[in-house]
């Protein structure tokens, strides 16, 4: 009899985090982007165990052009929070197809990796980054918490401000 119980608790936990996170992106209202699929010779998300890897999410506005630009000469700081906010939108969009538009499979995020495409003189990539840290952290709620590395490069694909990878563990 408890096992029933134990398994009828996880599936009522289950629904109610699925509830939470998509009413949370409905109450903030987020519009999640159609997660694309991989232009080049990589999946878009990968599944090993129970961590579920999503390759890296470039900027992209809400008409799906690319947020192009080199933060410290091209954008500001504010700009570039906002298009790493848009790059985590993207993870998410991810994240809810490879796990079948079911987002109560999310158990936690690990970790986010952020670059930021900037000049030599800029030393802002963490405020940019935060744009994805606080952005998932505000729909997953303590699951949310990662851990982080915001990096500065030269230059990102098709010359993109910001592209933001994740690892989230799967229950």
């Amino acid at each position: 009899m408890r096992k029933e119980e134990n398994t009828i608790e996880i599936r009522n936990q289950k629904k109610e985090n699925k509830m939470k996170y998509d009413k949370k992106i409905e109450e903030l209202k987020l519009i999640l982007p159609k997660a694309a699929d991989p232009v080049g010779s990589y999946v878009a998300v990968r599944i090993s165990g129970k961590l579920l890897f999503i390759s890296g999410q470039i900027s992209m506005n809400e008409k799906g052009e690319l947020i192009k630009g080199k933060l410290g000469k091209d954008l500001d700081t504010e700009e570039g929070y906002n298009a790493a906010k848009r790059c985590a939108l993207n993870i998410v969009a991810q994240a809810k197809k490879a796990c079948e538009n079911d987002l109560s499979k999310i158990k936690s995020c690990i970790k986010l990796t952020g670059f930021v495409n900037s000049t030599d003189d800029f030393t802002d990539q963490p405020k940019v980054i935060n744009g994805a840290s606080d952005l998932i952290a505000t729909i997953f709620g303590d699951a949310g918490m990662h851990a982080r590395a915001a990096v500065s490069t030269n230059s990102l694909p098709l010359g993109v401000a910001v592209e933001v990878d994740a690892i989230f563990e799967l229950n």
